[in-house]
Formats: structure tokens, sequence, C-alpha cells
């Protein structure tokens, strides 16, 4: 830890850090750089990576585009996960190559669940104004 650093400041420097690991490694998966079958036909999004206080780990949130063959996706960045490892920390500058954890994104259903509750009939007529 630095001298001056405040909890402000590392949790800028986790987000900061998450951000350049989310732009790199969305580059090498769009470039087709990951030499698997499954990815490469399957276009995915990396929606976040989670660092971790110390910088070592990274939690990968992600999702195929329309959401398709998620688990046979998530299995093919698994098994690929020492070369995109590799491959990050070769273009992100830091102290220790971070371990990739990758982990589907299941915050798009979340929101899809709540906005069909909202919908209901019987919760669209309690949100109306009285009159």
């Amino acid at each position: 830890m630095r001298p001056n650093d405040t909890p402000e400041s590392r949790n800028v420097r986790l987000l900061r850090v998450g951000e350049q690991m989310r732009h790199t490694l969305s580059e090498i998966l769009a470039r087709g750089d990951v030499h698997d079958e499954t990815l490469a036909k399957h276009p995915v999004t990396i929606t976040e990576v989670r660092m971790s206080p110390d910088l070592r780990h990274a939690t990968v949130f992600m999702k195929p585009l329309l959401g398709k063959d998620e688990e046979a996706v998530l299995k093919a960045l698994r098994t690929n996960t020492a070369y995109l490892q590799r491959e990050v920390a070769s273009r992100v500058r830091m102290k220790y190559a971070a371990k990739l954890k990758f982990l589907a994104d299941d915050s798009f259903d979340e929101g899809s669940h709540i906005d069909s509750l909202l919908r209901d009939p019987k919760v669209a007529r309690d949100l109306e104004p009285e009159a």
C-alpha cells in the first residue's frame, strides 16, 4: 500500500485496472486471438471485470451475444484461461499477473425479470397514481 492511499483512491484504482482488463480481454476476443472453435462461433461481451483489493484476482463477467450457448462459451473461456491470463499480463502492466475467473453475467436476466414484474397488471395497478 502506498503512503498516500485512501480508501477512495484504492477503489478508483481497482475500477481503473478492472476497466483496463475488460478492454484488453474484449480486444483479444474480438480479434479472434484465441484459437477455439466455440469462441470463434460466438461473439462474447465482457460486461465487467472486478479486481480483488490486492489486484491478484480478477472476476470476469461475460455474456455471449444473444445469450446463446452460454455454458459452452463459459467452458471455452475457462479452458483457455491460461492463454488469456498470459495475453492480458503482457498487455496490461501490473506487478503480478491477475488470475482470471470467468462467470456468466446474470444482471441482464435480473433486469428483464424486474421489468416483467413491473409490467404485470397487478403491479401496474398499484403503481398508478390515485385519482
